[in-house]
């Protein structure tokens, strides 16, 4: 048999990327071999091949043949084309599956024929969809290939595929992710771990007796979260409606219903700024547990990370993309916010810390803030001296109560909540409560935000008054916790936000 490792096609040459000129001229040159494909009778588009086998279950069956091998095996496969050679008699070609995996096709005069070899050599390019039967062999070299005996177009590619030798740059990666993950590993990866993750979470979520439900996305009251929305109107009501923010209203509506441990997957909207570790369309986790409070959230959630690291790397250490190893076993360490801000700044900080000696520590280090509850100083000042030195997964905890209208006050520290930020590799990637639920306290936390509202915060919640009527009628204690979806890609993966989402948002 003839050997050949297949080459780049010539139009387009290694470490160079084709014009704008080239590349519309390549894509007239393919708009008439379509033309002639269809005046030949040839589909260019066939809704059905007569497939049986794939690339990588073929790759699977046959891992250790020897060079120059002839199994008497035939499969028919179809693959796109991402490498391509023509000569005399033989030609070569590299068809690759979705999943990246690739075969060695090779169409001679002698299987195939005068007409039908003439027939690839016009009419087959780089990128396109091509369908294959006959013998599974190896090379001289012993490359896995099908010895052709018949073959036809899947689908015509219109436009050339980019220069398989060089990077993609990240504008071509986030806009047209389809070539990204045709050409790039690494995104295919991501695609795939993404998948394997979440289907962790859901499975932690059955072991500990969760129901998945679906909530609202159009609200008519946005709350759930401190944050700016997004608006639409319906024609329908002719109302004006938010994009949820959070899903933790309705979700918290289910648990009254009886619903006592209940969790979402889903879309949340935030009108805010993007980026390295922000979107404005993000995937949200969220989950309440009746009879909880936030350390079972703690355990619960350092749990479902650690699955989901040991479902795509099969072990708590994870291996991110730039080859760094990063640890995620163990137990994850719970810090006072309070108490570690207090020791890194050198000065005793409680809730009672007035609030000119925060704006003194403040201007002193050169926070800029502008706010009238204490608490965001405290957040700042600890975001400043502490958040930059935690390496491990860390819970940070008891929060202040003037930033967090939806939590419970602790049960042993005045002036705090029973909330917790996880933090993983620097950014925040959970958030958890002991569950706000006297709706006496809660209206007043409403009103109190209202109030922030009418001073112009636009990231203020409003009187939900539907929300109160469901609480009043009584919701159990609860823990309940929230968590990113593409910010646990960010963890598991080390990538930035808009590697972890398939298809961001672009301007």
């Amino acid at each position: 048999m003839t050997d050949t490792t297949p080459a780049p096609d010539a139009a387009e040459p290694r470490g160079i990327e084709p014009t704008v000129a080239e590349i519309a001229e390549q894509k007239q040159v393919r708009l008439d071999k379509r033309e002639r494909m269809l005046a030949a009778g040839i589909d260019a588009y066939p809704v059905g091949l007569p497939i049986t086998d794939t690339i990588p279950a073929v790759r699977e069956r046959h891992p250790d043949l020897e060079p120059d091998t002839a199994t008497g095996e035939r499969a028919a496969l179809a693959g796109r084309v991402v490498f391509s050679r023509i000569t005399g008699k033989l030609c070569f070609a590299t068809l690759q599956a979705g999943d990246g995996s690739r075969i060695q096709v090779m169409v001679s005069l002698a299987e195939v024929g005068d007409d039908e070899l003439a027939r690839w050599k016009e009419f087959v390019d780089l990128g396109d969809h091509v369908f294959v039967e006959g013998e599974v062999i190896t090379s001289r070299r012993g490359e896995l290939s099908i010895m052709v005996s018949s073959w036809a177009i899947a689908a015509k590619a219109i436009l050339p595929l980019p220069n398989l030798h060089n990077e993609l740059n990240e504008e071509t990666r986030v806009r047209q992710r389809y070539l990204d993950l045709i050409v790039r590993e690494q995104a295919r990866k991501t695609v795939r771990a993404r998948a394997l993750a979440v289907a962790s979470l859901r499975r932690t979520f059955a072991d500990h007796g969760y129901l998945e439900v679906e909530t609202p996305m159009l609200q008519t009251m946005h709350g759930g979260a401190s944050a700016r929305p997004f608006t639409t109107h319906s024609n329908a009501f002719d109302t004006e409606l938010f994009l949820r923010i959070a899903p933790e209203l309705f979700l918290k509506r289910a648990v009254v219903g009886g619903i006592e441990r209940v969790f979402e997957i889903n879309r949340n909207f935030r009108n805010e700024g993007a980026d390295s570790t922000h979107s404005p369309e993000f995937a949200m986790l969220e989950a309440y547990q009746a009879y909880g409070d936030y350390h079972q959230m703690a355990d619960l959630t350092q749990e479902m990370i650690q699955s989901a690291a040991a479902a795509i790397s099969g072990s708590h250490v994870v291996t991110w993309a730039d080859g760094t190893e990063y640890d995620l076993g163990g137990e994850w360490d719970r810090l006072s916010m309070y108490d570690s801000l207090s020791a890194a700044a050198g000065v005793e900080i409680t809730p009672e810390t007035p609030m000119a000696e925060l704006k003194r520590l403040a201007d002193a280090v050169d926070i800029e803030i502008d706010h009238p509850l204490p608490g965001k100083y405290v957040e700042e000042l600890w975001e400043h001296f502490v958040k930059g030195d935690l390496v491990r997964p860390t819970f940070v905890m008891d929060f202040p109560v003037d930033t967090s209208p939806l939590v419970r006050e602790h049960r042993s520290l005045p002036g705090r909540v029973e909330k917790w930020d996880l933090y993983v590799r620097g950014f925040e990637l959970a958030t958890a409560y002991s569950e706000l639920v006297d709706p006496v306290i809660q209206r007043e936390r409403f009103v109190a935000q209202a109030t922030l509202a009418a001073g112009g915060d636009p990231e203020a919640m409003r009187l939900d008054e539907a929300f109160l009527t469901a609480l009043e009628h009584g919701m159990p204690p609860s823990g309940g916790m929230g968590m990113g979806i593409d910010r646990l890609l960010m963890a598991l993966t080390g990538l930035g936000i808009r590697e972890t989402i398939l298809f961001p948002l672009v301007k």
